[in-house]
C-alpha cells in the first residue's frame, strides 16, 4: 500500500495581502501582553492559572468536555470521583505546558526537549546507568574477599558427599550463567530497539521520527520570518504532517514555545488552544493555505487579548482583597492564602491546608476572613476562587 505524502510546503510567495493585517494584530497583542506581565505582581499566578484553562481548551477543541474544577482537584490529588480518560489527557497537557514553561526557551524545540515531550526521554540516562553498573561489576575484587570465596569453594568441595551432588551444582551453575547472559543481552539491547506497539492502537507504518524531521525542517525555514508568522506556520504544518499519532495537541504547545525561543514572549507561554477556541468552528480549518495562516494568526491575537483581560480582572480582584490584609499581624496566613488563590482557578479546604500547613478547619476560617467567593455551590465538598 502506497504511503500518504507527509510533506508541507510553505506558500511561495507568501500571501501578504491576506495575512498582513492579522500578522500585525498578533504581533502587537502578544507584545502588549508580555509587556504587561513583565512587571506584574501576579505574573506567576497568571501563568499558573492559564495552564489550567489552556489544558481544558485543548480537549474542548477535540470535542471533549473537561471541567476546570475537576482538573484542578485532579492535579492536587483530591479527585471527587474516578478520573475519566479525558481528564487524564487534560492533565497530560497541563504537565507538558508546565514543563515547557519551566524550561529554557530553546529546550522544547531541541532534540532532547522533543524526546522528553514525546515520552522518550531518559534513554541516555539508562544507558549510562547500565554502563556504570557494568563498570562496577568489572572492578577487581578485594583480595581478602577472593580468599574468602576460595575457602568457601574448598569447603563446598570437601562437603560434597558424592558425585551426584557435584553434578547438580555444576548444572545449577550452568543454568545461572546462561540466565545472566540472556538478561545481559536484553538489557543491552533494550535502549536500542524500539518499543513494541499494539497494531490495534498504533499504525505501524506511521514513521513518527521521519514526520518529526519533516516538521522540524519546515520550522527551520521560518527563521527569517516574523515570530508570530513562524508560529502560525509551525502550528499549521503540525496539523498537516501529523508527526505523532496520539498527541495532536503538542503542535500548538511547540508553536507557543517557538514564540518564546524567538524572544517574542519572555514572561509567559501563549495559550494558543484558548485562542483558537475563540475562533468560530466553521473558520478553523479552511482549505487554502492563506486562510489557514490567517486563522492561526487570529488565534494568537485572540489568546493574547483574552490573557490581557484575565490579567486585569485578576489584578483588580487582588487589589480589593489586599485591603483586608491591612492591620493584620506579621504571622497571619492571609497573605499566603491570597497568593495561593491567585495560582489556582479554585481552591478547597484540603488544598489550602496542604499548601499552608494548617488544618482544614483553620483553612475555612481564613477563607471566611478573606471573603472568597464560593465556586462550586456544594455543601459537602466546597471550593472557592477568584473568577
Amino acid at each position: 500500500m502506497k504511503a500518504l505524502p507527509t510533506g508541507y510546503q510553505i506558500p511561495d510567495p507568501l500571501p501578504w495581502s491576506q495575512i498582513a493585517g492579522p500578522l500585525a494584530a498578533a504581533e502587537d497583542a502578544v507584545a502588549r501582553l508580555d509587556e504587561r506581565l513583565a512587571k506584574s505582581p501576579i505574573r506567576a499566578g497568571w501563568a499558573a492559572r492559564t495552564h489550567f484553562t489552556d489544558a481544558c481548551a485543548t480537549l474542548w477543541l477535540e470535542g471533549e468536555l473537561v471541567h476546570l474544577e475537576d482538573l484542578v482537584l485532579h492535579d492536587a490529588g483530591m479527585d471527587v470521583r474516578a478520573p475519566t480518560h479525558e481528564l487524564t489527557r487534560a492533565h497530560a497537557v497541563l504537565r507538558a505546558r508546565r514543563r515547557i514553561a519551566d524550561a529554557k526557551p530553546d529546550w522544547a524545540l531541541s532534540a532532547a526537549g522533543l524526546a522528553g515531550l514525546r515520552g522518550r526521554g531518559g534513554q541516555g540516562d539508562r544507558e549510562e546507568e547500565d554502563g556504570s553498573r557494568k563498570g562496577e561489576s568489572g572492578v577487581k575484587a578485594d583480595p581478602d574477599d577472593a580468599d574468602g570465596e576460595a575457602e568457601l569453594d574448598v569447603s563446598l568441595e570437601v562437603a560434597a558427599p558424592d558425585d551426584r551432588l557435584a553434578d547438580a551444582y555444576a548444572a545449577l551453575d550452568a543454568a545461572i550463567a546462561k540466565t545472566d547472559q540472556t538478561l545481559a543481552g536484553e538489557i543491552a539491547s533494550q535502549a536500542k530497539r524500539a518499543p513494541e506497539r499494539d497494531p490495534l492502537v498504533y499504525d505501524l507504518d506511521w514513521d513518527e521520527d521521519e514526520r518529526l524531521d519533516d516538521w522540524r525542517a519546515v520550522v527551520g525555514q521560518t527563521r527569517s520570518l516574523p515570530p508570530a508568522l513562524a508560529a502560525a506556520i509551525a502550528a499549521d504544518a503540525w496539523a498537516a504532517i501529523e508527526p505523532l499519532q496520539h498527541t495532536p495537541w503538542l503542535g500548538r504547545l511547540l508553536a507557543a514555545a517557538l514564540l518564546r525561543q524567538r524572544g517574542k514572549t519572555r514572561w509567559h507561554l501563549p495559550c494558543l488552544h484558548d485562542g483558537l477556541k475563540a475562533i468560530p468552528r466553521e473558520r478553523r480549518r479552511p482549505r487554502d493555505a492563506a486562510s489557514r495562516l490567517a486563522v492561526q494568526l487570529e488565534a494568537i491575537a485572540a489568546a493574547a487579548d483574552t490573557g490581557l483581560k484575565a490579567h486585569d480582572r485578576w489584578q483588580t480582584a487582588r487589589t480589593l482583597l489586599a485591603r483586608k490584609l491591612a492591620g493584620r499581624r506579621s504571622t497571619s496566613r492571609l497573605p499566603a492564602l491570597l497568593d495561593y488563590v491567585l495560582t489556582r482557578p479554585i481552591v478547597s479546604a484540603g488544598m489550602i491546608a496542604e499548601e499552608l500547613k494548617i488544618t482544614p478547619r483553620a483553612a475555612q476560617d481564613l477563607v471566611a476572613e478573606l471573603g472568597l467567593r464560593e465556586a462550586t455551590g456544594r455543601g459537602r465538598y466546597r471550593a472557592w476562587g477568584i473568577l
